[in-house]
């Protein structure tokens, strides 16, 4: 039964028996932690294989004879390039190969902005006023970047197809100070939305009032599909921004560190030959060249792109179960009680859980006391602050099967109290 069906006295009775509840649970002095999207043990087993690509008597010769041992090719190996650009849908020519993060090559790409320009345009730091457009719920290390730099961050709703389109083209038209925009466009972290057709179209077809205006595409859950028989597949970005004339407006970044060792991954940024001019000129100052025997290594693990869509599907044969037993928790505990919504994603590694307005911080802070970490309320919105105070963002991987039941349990327990202390303090 709903609880706004409930009386004040069956409320307040509920109410009395969930906190009895939650002090068993509290004394139990358990250790859970959904806070962020690390892969489980059980997933970096998957990639041990890797570590035995390579021993004391291999070639470690490139495709094109250079000695990956050594100094030099700045934009990568031709075949991680290659092998890359198939993750991504985009020509190897518009790859450059880095090291083992994107959020570095994102970081970097607005540090270079800021410092330098883009592409000859005034520097931002030497601007009275740097915007950015955000998609929320969206992903706080985005967020962590843009608020270092000091550039103002601008709330974008974001749906289940992607981000409002009508606010988007209004303000990138009309505010020249607006230089970028975050985009987790296939399996959005958290809620796993993915952009339609039409939102990626109408992307592509926007009319900056800066010419520096960049899409920073952060394709990071490309090929992170949860069911092989339902996967999401979007537009090639940088194929639709050639065919609106706007080839320099996206920067495409993807990597290997949730396919493979998040450590020990390779990262890729993807754009147009312009943009790539600019940002290798730039990359020579900053580096000889990224670690080659690690792009040949992951080149030769997987071999092609088969070999990757095959290696994810192991992958998501063990992360379908974690989603599934938080899902059934939620609809089983929390459907008809009528109190929360949650999103249902076919990939990526997050669920949005949306709870009563002005309750997600009192959850997480109860969740917290009773031995379970969730990420900081707020954290999938600019600088922390979530306006409704509602959204939290679940994190299944990282959990064995046993502490995620245990998990969803406290989590239930804890929305029904926040909730319901909620309804009565009104």
């Amino acid at each position: 039964m709903s609880y706004k069906e409930l009386s004040k006295e069956e409320l307040q009775s509920t109410l009395a028996a969930l906190k009895e509840e939650y002090n068993e649970i509290c004394k139990m002095n358990m250790n859970l932690d959904m806070s962020r999207g690390k892969p489980g043990a059980d997933q970096l087993d998957l990639s041990m294989g890797l570590l035995d690509v390579f021993h004391g008597a291999s070639d470690l010769k490139s495709e094109n004879g250079f000695d990956c041992r050594n100094y030099g090719l700045l934009d990568g190996l031709p075949e991680a390039k290659r092998m890359m650009a198939d993750i991504m849908d985009v020509k190897p020519e518009n790859v450059i190969i880095y090291g083992n993060s994107s959020l570095n090559i994102m970081y970097d790409t607005v540090c270079r902005s800021y410092a330098e320009g883009v592409n000859g345009s005034t520097p931002w730091c030497k601007l009275d006023k740097v915007k950015w457009l955000c998609p929320v719920p969206g992903y706080d290390r985005h967020f962590a970047v843009t608020e270092h730099f000091g550039i103002e961050m601008i709330n974008i709703p974001l749906y289940q197809d992607g981000p409002d389109m009508d606010m988007v083209e209004k303000l990138v038209s009309e505010d020249a100070s607006i230089k970028g925009m975050w985009c987790i466009p296939k399996y959005s972290n958290p809620s796993g939305a993915v952009y339609s057709d039409e939102v990626v179209k109408r992307l592509a077809a926007l009319k900056p009032a800066a010419e520096d205006f960049r899409i920073y595409w952060d394709n990071a859950y490309v090929v992170h599909h949860l069911f092989e028989d339902n996967q999401a597949e979007i537009l090639n970005i940088l194929e639709e921004c050639e065919k609106a004339g706007n080839p320099n407006m996206v920067y495409e970044f993807a990597s290997t560190s949730k396919v493979t060792f998040p450590g020990v991954g390779v990262a890729a940024m993807a754009t147009s030959e312009e943009n790539l001019k600019y940002v290798k000129a730039q990359m020579t100052v900053q580096t000889i060249g990224h670690d080659k025997l690690n792009q040949l290594r992951h080149y030769r693990y997987f071999k092609n792109l088969d070999g990757v869509k095959e290696h994810m599907m192991k992958h998501a044969a063990l992360l379908r179960p974690k989603f599934q037993a938080v899902l059934d928790k939620f609809d089983a505990e929390l459907a008809d009680a009528d109190i929360a919504t949650w999103t249902r994603p076919t990939g990526g590694y997050f669920i949005s859980l949306n709870v009563m307005d002005g309750c997600a911080k009192k959850v997480v802070q109860m969740c917290k006391d009773a031995g379970m970490v969730l990420t900081g309320a707020g954290a999938t919105f600019p600088y922390g602050k979530d306006p409704k105070d509602s959204n939290i963002r679940i994190a299944p991987s990282f959990p064995t099967p046993a502490e995620l039941e245990k998990a969803s349990e406290i989590l239930v327990v804890c929305i029904k109290i926040a909730t319901i202390e909620k309804m009565l303090s009104e």
